[in-house]
Parts: C-alpha cells; sequence; structure tokens
C-alpha cells in the first residue's frame, strides 16, 4: 500500500495519466472514462487505502479494463498507488499492466479487459453480499456501451432487474462505440429488464453525481455517461 500522500483534485488526473504512455490506441476510449472515475471515487464510494479489505466497503469493478491509464490515475491521487508506479506503467515486473489485475494492483477487486465479464462479477458479488446479510455495501460496475453487445451482459442485466439487486450500479459510458447499439437507447435495455435507467453527461461531474446518488429501491440502477470524442 502506497506511504505518498493522495492528491485530492480533480486538476492533478492529466499530469497523471500523461504520466503513462505507450496506449495510444486505447487513448480515445480511455479518456472517456476519466470524469466518471474521479466522481466515483472523490464523491461517491465507499472506500479507501485503509480499509481496502474491510468487508463492509464499497466495491468497485472495472469492466472496461483496456486503456486502463485513468483508472490508475484516480488509484494514485486517492492514495491507493505510489505515484512513482505509473511511470513504470507496463515495464518488465510493473504492477500496472494494459488490463488491471487484482492480484498486483492495490484497490482493484478484478482482473479485467476482456469485455463482457465485469457485469456478470458484480450480479454474483451483489448477491453474495446480499447472502451475507451485509445490507451497507454496494457495488458499481464500469462498462463500455462496446460491451452491450456481448450475450453475457444481456443475462445479467436480465438477472440483476429480475434479483431486484439495489445494491448494484452499472455506469455504462457510452462514447458510440457500440457495433450494434439498442433501439430507443441504451437506458431502455435495462429499464426494460427492471432497472432504474438514467442518462447524463459524461464530462458533467454534479450531474454524474446526481445519477449516481439517485435512489432506487428495489431496483438496480443503471447511469449511461454520454461522452462524444473530442475534436
Amino acid at each position: 500500500m502506497t506511504t505518498a500522500p493522495a492528491l485530492t483534485r480533480y486538476a492533478d488526473l492529466p499530469a497523471l495519466i500523461g504520466l503513462m504512455t505507450g496506449d495510444e490506441k486505447h487513448q480515445i476510449a480511455a479518456d472517456s472514462t476519466r470524469e466518471v472515475l474521479w466522481v466515483l471515487y472523490d464523491r461517491v464510494l465507499n472506500v479507501s487505502p485503509q480499509a481496502a479489505d474491510d468487508p463492509d466497503r464499497d466495491r468497485f469493478l472495472l469492466s472496461k479494463g483496456h486503456g486502463p491509464a485513468p483508472y490508475y490515475a484516480v488509484l494514485a491521487a486517492k492514495g491507493f498507488l505510489d505515484l512513482a508506479t505509473l511511470r513504470s506503467w507496463a515495464a518488465f515486473d510493473s504492477p500496472l499492466g494494459h488490463h488491471p489485475d487484482a492480484t498486483l494492483v492495490p484497490g482493484a477487486e478484478i482482473g479485467s479487459g476482456s469485455l463482457g465479464h465485469g457485469l456478470g462479477l458484480g450480479v454474483g458479488t451483489a448477491l453474495g453480499l446480499r447472502a451475507q446479510g451485509r445490507t451497507g455495501p454496494r457495488v458499481f460496475v464500469l462498462l463500455g456501451d462496446g460491451e452491450l453487445d456481448e450475450g453475457s451482459n444481456h443475462e445479467a442485466i436480465a438477472a440483476a432487474g429480475r434479483l431486484g439487486l439495489d445494491n448494484l450500479t452499472a455506469v455504462v459510458v457510452d462514447n458510440a462505440s457500440a457495433t450494434h447499439g439498442w433501439p430507443g437507447g441504451i437506458d431502455t435495455r435495462f429499464s426494460g429488464e427492471g432497472w432504474a435507467a438514467l442518462s447524463a453527461p459524461g464530462r458533467d461531474q454534479s450531474a454524474l453525481h446526481d445519477a449516481l446518488t439517485t435512489p432506487h429501491r428495489g431496483r438496480p440502477l443503471a447511469v449511461i455517461a454520454r461522452v462524444r470524442p473530442k475534436g
């Protein structure tokens, strides 16, 4: 665990992300997650480096694990990682790979990067907490819109809605990268299965916070963060 002081400013993120180079093909996809990740770790999640193993912590699962530079930067800003570790990313013996590894990255709950697995793991985690009688911890899963092409996500969406997993929130970053899309919008994919579903501008931190903290008793919550590539 890090001994460096945690940073607390969103303005620090570009410099931290800039320490990690060599994954330009995922730059646009990675950049689209920056505000969501910051709002979650800065204002929503009940988790800290000191309580990273607390059974009553919130769980954050990065399903969109390709292009994880903003995720590593936020973890460093919040004290989970030493800042110097960012400079070694993807190097030999570095704990920070092009896909996060939960056995190597402090604060990471799952290994990810192969699309389509995170939401199913989130459903299982939410069910496990329910079975243990833990009513406080929440499970947040960050997905990309392209992942919704994967059949495993359709099954997870259907199961979570029917099971009423109100300790589960899915955040879908919609940067128009899906192959097939969804008639009526991504939010209808979730609401049709019994989820509470909201959309918010993916660069608007206040709107994201409001959506992520909306009460949704008896239903899982889906927040669609709309982000369009710059330029």
